[in-house]
């Protein structure tokens, strides 16, 4: 089935790109990495009357490291963040992420601000942002805001961002020492979306204990969730298997799982509770191998 009729752009500037994305406004619909968009268009699920092309933003291909943040911009691509390219290699976990994604081609094309702003809450790098408690930078015309990770995914394909908005870029703390991360994920075949996933990222104290731990669900609900009772419990403990564990167990996990044709709420609500062990576990103990960035 063929697109519906657009007209295309392929604006030299973000400036340019950002006042033609202010003057159409929802007819308009930028194009990154076109992984999502392109097949939206052919199903007819998108029906812009012009698409931005991103492409020609070398400014948004940057990627910088100053006073502990690592700042990404949105037309990084995939297969840069697998390797791990320059500044990249200091956020282990979205390297560890990147080639849980489709396969080689959409790595090559897809970017992480066009995954996130997406926001298809079974895709890794949104959950990965969650845990990192990332901060998504937002540009219109109008000028730049920065919006926490928390508050930026707000339903199934749904976002804060504003008519005319467009992710420039991705804030993330570099990891400090003692701190290890680690992302799980279950897909009925590699390179598939995620049945469910969990990313985790646990920072130790001196003695060995958990000073603060996060871990982020991909799968089970309408948006990334953060887990914040478990890991309010884990605080202070001793991060072994059994206490992961019962942690998990202990407290009502903060996710919404629904049916599909791949598998009942309830399989997806007990795989959540596995991952999130397992993810935990080994982000614990990278944690107790660490001593940097």
């Amino acid at each position: 089935m063929p697109a519906v009729p657009f007209e295309y752009a392929a604006p030299a500037t973000l400036t340019e790109a950002l006042e033609l994305l202010s003057t159409r406004g929802e007819d308009a619909k930028p194009l990154a990495g076109g992984q999502s968009l392109v097949p939206m268009l052919t199903l007819r699920l998108a029906r812009p009357a012009i698409v931005v092309d991103l492409d020609r933003l070398r400014e948004l291909r940057t990627v910088r490291r100053d006073n502990g943040m690592l700042e990404i911009g949105a037309l990084v691509r995939h297969g840069a963040i697998e390797r791990g390219e320059g500044a990249l290699g200091a956020c282990p976990l979205l390297q560890e992420a990147a080639p849980l994604i489709g396969n080689v081609r959409v790595r090559a094309l897809g970017t992480i601000g066009g995954s996130v702003a997406h926001a298809d809450p079974a895709a890794e790098f949104p959950a990965v942002v969650r845990a990192l408690d990332g901060t998504v930078v937002a540009q219109s015309a109008r000028g730049r805001r920065e919006i926490a990770a928390a508050d930026f995914f707000v339903g199934i394909l749904t976002t804060a961002l504003q008519p005319g908005e467009l992710v420039v870029g991705i804030l993330l703390p570099v990891p400090g020492a003692r701190t290890g991360s680690a992302i799980e994920e279950f897909s009925r075949r590699v390179g598939d979306f995620a049945i469910a996933a969990a990313a985790a990222v646990v920072e130790l104290d001196a003695a060995g204990r958990v000073a603060r731990a996060r871990v982020a669900m991909a799968g089970v609900g309408p948006v990334p969730q953060r887990l914040t009772r478990v890991e309010e419990a884990l605080t202070g403990e001793t991060p072994t298997g059994d206490t992961i564990r019962k942690a998990l167990a202990a407290r009502p996990l903060e996710i919404e799982p629904d049916g599909d044709v791949h598998a009942s709420a309830a399989y997806r609500r007990h795989l959540a509770g596995v991952l999130a062990a397992r993810a935990l576990d080994r982000a614990a103990a990278r944690a107790a191998g660490s001593v940097g960035p």
